[in-house]
C-alpha cells in the first residue's frame, strides 16, 4: 500500500453513538435502545435530505443546518414519534452526553500505532466543528490527531463528493494514498466511489452491501485497521480484502 494518510469517520468509528442508550434509558426506562437507534436514523436522514435537495449549489445547500442542530431536532422528533415527554432538562442533559460520547476502548492504542508509522492522521466528520472538538477533548485524542475536519464550511453532508474533497484541502495526498475509515457502510461506499481506499469498520457482523464496489478492507474494530496497514498485532480479528 502507498497510503500516506489515514482518514477516520467520528460518529460510530471512533465515538459510540449508541452509549448514549444507558442516559437515555435513566430518562425513559426501558426505551433507551430504541431512542438511540431512531436518534441516529434521524440525524443522518436529515443529512442526506438537505445534501440531495440542493446539491449543486456553488454556496452549499440553502437548507443546510449545522449537525449539532440537526442532532438536537432529530432526538426532539425521536422522543416525540415514541410518545415520549420532551422536558427541556432531559434533552439538554442527552445533548450534553453527545459531545462526550464514548469512545471505542481500542481508539488510543490505535491511532498511536498509526502515529508511529509517519502517517498523517485526520477526522472527516459530518459533525459541527464544536461538537468535534469537544468529542475530541474528552477522548483524549488530540495530541494523536493532525487534522480535525468539518463539512461545516462546505454546507454539505457525506456522501458528497465535496464532502470526501476537503480531505485533499489539509492533507496534500492522491485520492488512493488515503485511507478512509468508516463504520458507517454507507460512508465506506461512498468514499470509495469518491476514489479512497477503503476500510469498513464492521463492528457489527452485518453482510456487505448489495451495491457494489465493496470496501478495499473491512474488519470487526479498529485493531484491524493495523492489519490492512501492514502492522502485524495480536488477537485481532479477521480482516477481509474485498
Amino acid at each position: 500500500m502507498k497510503i500516506k494518510a489515514v482518514v477516520f469517520d467520528a460518529y460510530g468509528t471512533l465515538f459510540d453513538v449508541y452509549s448514549i442508550q444507558v442516559v437515555a434509558d435513566n430518562f425513559y426506562p426501558g426505551k433507551g435502545v430504541e431512542i438511540a437507534v431512531k436518534w441516529r436514523d434521524k440525524q443522518i436522514e436529515y443529512t442526506r435530505l438537505i445534501t440531495q435537495s440542493d446539491p449543486h449549489n456553488p454556496f452549499g445547500s440553502q437548507y443546510f443546518r449545522p449537525f449539532w442542530e440537526l442532532t438536537r431536532l432529530s432526538l426532539e422528533y425521536t422522543l416525540d414519534r415514541l410518545k415520549l415527554d420532551r422536558k427541556s432538562g432531559q434533552v439538554e442533559m442527552l445533548m450534553r452526553e453527545y459531545e462526550h460520547l464514548r469512545p471505542f476502548a481500542e481508539n488510543l492504542a490505535v491511532l498511536r500505532k498509526i502515529k508511529g508509522l509517519g502517517l498523517t492522521t485526520a477526522i472527516l466528520s459530518n459533525g459541527s466543528a464544536d461538537m468535534l472538538a469537544s468529542a475530541v477533548r474528552s477522548a483524549g485524542m488530540a495530541g494523536d490527531l493532525d487534522h480535525v475536519i468539518s463539512v461545516d464550511e462546505i454546507r454539505l453532508f457525506k456522501t458528497s463528493p465535496e464532502s470526501y474533497g476537503l480531505v485533499q484541502k489539509f492533507v496534500p495526498v492522491n485520492k488512493d494514498e488515503v485511507l478512509f475509515v468508516s463504520s458507517n457502510a454507507w460512508d465506506a461506499l461512498g468514499a470509495t466511489w469518491f476514489g479512497f481506499t477503503t476500510h469498513w469498520v464492521n463492528r457489527q457482523g452485518l453482510p456487505f452491501e448489495a451495491l457494489t464496489p465493496h470496501p478495499h478492507y473491512s474488519g470487526a474494530d479498529l485493531d484491524s485497521v493495523l492489519v490492512s496497514l501492514g502492522v502485524g498485532i495480536s488477537n485481532t480479528r479477521h480482516v477481509v480484502v474485498a
